[in-house]
């Protein structure tokens, strides 16, 4: 099966890209280094030519409402996915994004994929939780010498590889009009995911909780953990910490 990947040199990409390879499809990894831009166009009639699948792994630059205007754009020039005949589409998002409204991020995340379902080709959305790669630079937003203040949101970390892995599986798959939740299996307040992280790398800042700091401020309840019917990926982050700590 050849399987276009857009976004294919990136953390997930690459990983996507490998895991395809290593099952025996033809992944070919499209990026603005390899002249592929979803903002201008240029490259994609190329990139999609001839592919059974798409697989979009494209993200915005920056969270803040420049992202719309990101996910709208891309996601109209990959409209050419339809007239390359293109037989699945699959796009990765975030567990709960259409509960947060008061980020701009999620919202353009959501918008992203309200236009995969109505553009006429069958699809995928694989929604993940927080990658554990990530949480380095959540501590950052908030962060000073002595502390870092954080939000007592639940999240449930997932590492790379097994979002890659899921995003690979399904992209080799029968579409499924529809999506599929991945988790890692442990949830955690964020204060307590940071004083986790900071302690595993021999940080001795200490952690204050504030439900007014950083993006994750403005998710209420449990709303990025996944609720019943989930992937639970087997990578715990501990055992992901102990590996990169």
């Amino acid at each position: 099966m050849h399987i276009a990947v857009i976004g294919g040199t990136g953390l997930i990409g690459s990983r996507v890209v490998r895991d395809l390879d290593a099952a025996g499809h033809r992944a070919v990894p499209h990026s603005q280094s390899t002249g592929v831009d979803v903002i201008t166009g240029e490259g994609l009639d190329a990139a999609l030519a001839g592919a059974d699948v798409v697989v979009n792994l494209t993200n915005s630059p920056t969270f803040d409402d420049a992202s719309p205007a990101f996910f709208r754009t891309s996601m109209d020039n990959l409209a050419a996915a339809r007239k390359a005949d293109v037989g699945h589409f699959v796009v990765l998002s975030i567990v709960g994004v259409d509960q947060v409204p008061e980020l701009d991020y999620y919202r353009a995340k959501t918008l992203q994929e309200d236009m995969l379902k109505a553009g006429g080709v069958p699809y995928s959305i694989v929604r993940a939780t927080q990658f554990m790669e990530f949480i380095d630079a959540v501590l950052s937003w908030t962060a000073d010498d002595d502390t870092v203040r954080l939000p007592r949101t639940r999240l449930q970390p997932v590492a790379a590889e097994d979002v890659a892995a899921t995003v690979a599986e399904v992209a080799a798959g029968t579409p499924l009009q529809g999506t599929v939740d991945l988790a890692g299996p442990d949830a955690y307040p964020l204060d307590e995911l940071g004083l986790i992280t900071l302690r595993a790398k021999g940080d001795s800042r200490s952690v204050t909780t504030d439900d007014t700091a950083g993006m994750f401020a403005a998710v209420s309840g449990d709303v990025l953990t996944p609720k019943g019917g989930a992937r639970i990926a087997p990578t715990r982050y501990a055992d992901w910490l102990a590996r990169h700590a």
